[in-house]
């Protein structure tokens, strides 16, 4: 079994319309949204020996403010890929894994990510944590899914089951869709 996390990017900021989507930093509640949930993610205690992340702005924000709220940071791949990826590059990416880690935390961008659990985890019925995905996955949003393979180049559709799932305003309803910056 291997263990996959798949962490949205925090709340992004669009004052600036002179930025290029890619360079778009955290807003206010992005940067709160990203420290509750680093906390969450270090209690939730997985052990997460690999992130994979886009190197976007907002994200490389979201993982520097998690890891401290957290108090460590497991070895960051950076790979340009996963930003905007689709949930078939994802896949790829993942599958090229070296090393075969238990536990790899993925962080980037919607609709990818989302779309990534969807294939991963069967639309069975027997998933109420799947059911709210289906709602939104929305940003700074946290899914643990148990994977049925020995290795990630066995990574397919309908190998997962969502284990866990929350989102910063589970955390705090100041971080939720009417909070104002």
């Amino acid at each position: 079994m291997k263990t996959l996390g798949i962490f949205r990017h925090a709340k992004s900021d669009w004052n600036d319309a002179r930025l290029r989507d890619f360079d778009r930093p955290l807003n206010t509640r992005g940067r709160k949204g990203a420290a509750i949930m680093g906390k969450h993610i270090r209690d939730h205690a997985v052990g997460w020996k690999r992130i994979l992340a886009s190197p976007a702005v907002r994200v490389t924000q979201t993982i520097e403010l998690a890891g401290e709220a957290a108090g460590e940071t497991p070895p960051i791949t950076w790979d340009r890929r996963i930003y905007l990826a689709n949930s078939a590059t994802l896949m790829d990416v993942l599958r090229e894994q070296e090393g075969d880690p238990p536990s790899i935390i993925l962080i980037g961008h919607n609709p990818g990510l989302e779309d990534l659990i969807f294939d991963l985890v069967p639309d069975d019925g027997t998933s109420p944590l799947r059911d709210i995905v289906e709602e939104k996955f929305p940003t700074a949003a946290y899914a643990v899914l148990e994977l049925d393979i020995d290795s990630w180049a066995d990574i397919d559709e309908g190998c997962g089951r969502l284990a866990h799932l929350v989102r910063p305003r589970d955390l705090d309803p100041a971080l939720g869709p009417s909070a104002v910056d």
